[in-house]
């Protein structure tokens, strides 16, 4: 049941803060912002808040700070919105998402080549021995 009621507030969070950031902050550090997760500890009483930011790293670093700074004033929006004795704390965190994808999509990318070289070199390779090392039943010894 503390699963459920973690799960739906995380949710509800999600929400309040995408929206608030839907509707603009007036810091101009601020970037395209996603919100991708929230995460609510067992008490309730502290919230990560994942995201990501489209752009280059000058970008994600400028995002950041603005979201440090807004902090409280979204805490205060998402306490409007969840109508609850105790709003939880705050804390934002990059998502490493797109950097770990981009990285596992270059680690396949390298396997597919390695796998169609080793094709390549397979396909012209000849037996060591004979053809068949294997034994076979033979028709008289059946």
């Amino acid at each position: 049941m503390g699963n459920e009621r973690q799960a739906r507030l995380a949710d509800r969070i999600r929400v309040l803060i995408a929206e608030r950031l839907e509707k603009g902050l007036r810091d101009p550090r601020l970037g395209f912002v996603t919100i991708t997760d929230v995460r609510v500890t067992g008490d309730l009483q502290h919230a990560s808040v994942f995201y990501t930011v489209l752009g280059d790293e000058k970008e994600r670093v400028s995002s950041a700070e603005a979201l440090r700074a807004a902090t409280g004033m979204l805490r205060s929006e998402v306490g409007r919105g969840l109508n609850a004795r105790l709003v939880p704390t705050l804390e934002f965190i990059a998502d490493g998402i797109p950097e770990n994808a981009g990285h596992i999509e270059e680690l396949l990318r390298e396997a597919r080549e390695r796998d169609e070289a080793v094709a390549g070199i397979a396909g012209s390779a000849a037996f060591a021995g004979d053809a068949d090392p294997y034994k076979k039943v033979r028709d008289d010894e059946e």
